[in-house]
């Protein structure tokens, strides 16, 4: 899957919490917001922090927005991914349940990183067709 199509799937699929998800769907998407919030820290954040006013340590009208920006695109772009993230633990398997396990302290994080990161099951499991062949299906 390629990076624009997986990008247009998770937000297409917004809500979406059924289902599998190959994993260069949910890590291109990832990869999409983090360059996206690079750009906006980037372009707003790094100037703001340059002029900032050294007797108040307010960032000014740049920093207002740069953080109000990024506060939209989190708000934005939570629920897909952790849409995206479950349909991925589906894939390999796992109810996405196990998403709460980056509420764990320390080792949460990275079993969760794991867990997204394992190859999907080949062929059909409990949520649904193997994405891959559903992918070679459609593209022959």
């Amino acid at each position: 899957m390629s990076f624009t199509d997986s990008v247009r799937t998770c937000l297409r699929k917004y809500g979406t919490f059924s289902g599998r998800a190959q994993a260069s769907e949910y890590w291109y998407f990832y990869l999409a917001l983090a360059i996206v919030n690079a750009v906006v820290f980037a372009a707003f954040l790094i100037p703001a922090l340059a002029t900032m006013d050294p007797v108040t340590q307010e960032p000014g009208v740049l920093g207002s927005i740069g953080s109000t920006l990024v506060g939209i695109i989190a708000l934005g772009t939570f629920v897909p991914l952790l849409a995206a993230g479950v349909r991925r633990l589906h894939d390999t398997g796992k109810s996405g349940w196990f998403y709460l396990l980056c509420l764990v302290p320390g080792v949460g994080g990275i079993i969760i990183i794991v867990l997204l990161a394992l190859p999907g099951e080949p062929g059909p499991n409990q949520f649904g067709p193997d994405p891959k062949a559903v992918a070679q299906y459609a593209a022959a």
